[in-house]
C-alpha cells in the first residue's frame, strides 16, 4: 500500500480517489448505455474493498445523479470515506450568497450533514473570485464543510483566494485541475511546485486522459465521442511513442498501463482520481497503490510525455 496523503483538516488517506463525472452524465460519458446504477454501486464497492476513501462529485455531474447515488451507496457501506463535492458558478448566481443554498442541496443529496472538502468548480464571473472565497471562509466556519479549495484555477487565481482565506485563518486545502501524462501544465506553470510549498494538494482529474492512457486506445481507435476522440488532437505526435513506453513499463512490472499513469501522478505529488463505470475498472484503478515505479520509469514518462 502507498504512503498516504493529507489534505489539511481531513484525515490522512491513501493517494487515490474516485471521480464520479461518469455516474450519471449522459452527454460525455453515455451514463445508461453500457453501465447504469447497479454498475456504479458495484464500483462504489470495489473501490472501498481496494484501500479507497475518497469520492469526488458536483452539483453538475448528471445534475445531481452523482450527489444522489453516491448518498445512497454512501449509507449502504463500510467505511465510510471522505467526499468532495463543487459549486458550479452558473451564470445566474449573482450573489456568492448562492453557494449557501448549493452547498445545502448537496448536502441533502450527498445525506450528509457536513461536507469533507467543498470546491469552487470554476473560476467563473459574474462573482468576482474573492467575494466566492468569503462564502467559503463563512461555509466552513459555519461548520457545513471541514476543509474548502477550488478547481481549474491557475496559480495567480489560486493565489486570490488564499489570500481571502488566510486573513479568516481558513486553508485552502486542496485545488483540483486537470494533470496527467498529456497535460502537465500544472508543472510547466509553477502551479504544482507552489501548491506543495503550501502544503495544499493537488487534485489530478481525468489522470488518465479521458481513456487515452488506458491502454484499450490508441490514433486508429479512438475513445467514443467525438469529445474525447479529439480531446487530445493536440498531442497526436506524441501518443504513439508514450503509449509504447507506458505498455513497455507495465509489462516490466505486471501492472497495466493504466496503473502505471496513475501511478505517475501518484509519485508526482498528487492525488489522482480517475472514474470508473463499473468494478473491474475501480478495481484495475485502486491497484495502482500496490505499485511503484522506478527512478527511471519516471524519468522515460518524463521525456515521453514532455
Amino acid at each position: 500500500m502507498s504512503d498516504l496523503i493529507q489534505i489539511k483538516g481531513l484525515p490522512a488517506i491513501p493517494p487515490l480517489g474516485i471521480g464520479t463525472w461518469q455516474w450519471g452524465d449522459k452527454l460525455v460519458w453515455g451514463y445508461g448505455n453500457g453501465y447504469r446504477e447497479s454498475d456504479t454501486e458495484a464500483a462504489y464497492r470495489a473501490a472501498l474493498q481496494g484501500g479507497v476513501r475518497l469520492f469526488d462529485t458536483a452539483e453538475f455531474y448528471g445534475f445531481g445523479l452523482s450527489e444522489r447515488l453516491i448518498g445512497r451507496y454512501r449509507r449502504a457501506y463500510e467505511p465510510k470515506p471522505l467526499v468532495v463535492s463543487k459549486l458550479f458558478p452558473y451564470p445566474w448566481r449573482f450573489s456568492r450568497k448562492t453557494l449557501f443554498s448549493a452547498l445545502k442541496n448537496s448536502l441533502k443529496r450527498l445525506e450528509m450533514n457536513q461536507l469533507d472538502l467543498y470546491l469552487l468548480h470554476w473560476p467563473w464571473k459574474p462573482v468576482p473570485l474573492e467575494q466566492w472565497a468569503l462564502s467559503l471562509v463563512e461555509a466552513y466556519e459555519q461548520g457545513l464543510t471541514r476543509a474548502v479549495g477550488v478547481s481549474n484555477h491557475n496559480l495567480e487565481q489560486l493565489e486570490r483566494v488564499a489570500r481571502v482565506l488566510a486573513k479568516h485563518n481558513v486553508p485552502l486545502a486542496a485545488n483540483q485541475v486537470e494533470y496527467h501524462l498529456l497535460e502537465r501544465k500544472p508543472e510547466q506553470t509553477g502551479l504544482l511546485r507552489a501548491m506543495q510549498a503550501e502544503g495544499m494538494v493537488l487534485m489530478a482529474y481525468s489522470p488518465l486522459a479521458m481513456g487515452w492512457l488506458t491502454g484499450k486506445y490508441n490514433l486508429e481507435n479512438p475513445p467514443p465521442g467525438r469529445y474525447r476522440a479529439q480531446r487530445y488532437v493536440t498531442r497526436k505526435a506524441q501518443i504513439p511513442l508514450l503509449l509504447k513506453g507506458l505498455t513497455e513499463i507495465a509489462e516490466t512490472i505486471r501492472a497495466t498501463p493504466a496503473q502505471v499513469a496513475l501511478r505517475w501522478c501518484i509519485q508526482k505529488g498528487t492525488l489522482p482520481i480517475p472514474g470508473a463505470k463499473n468494478a473491474r475498472q475501480a478495481e484495475g484503478n485502486a491497484a495502482a497503490l500496490c505499485i511503484r515505479l522506478s527512478d527511471e520509469h519516471m524519468a522515460r514518462l518524463d521525456d515521453l510525455s514532455g
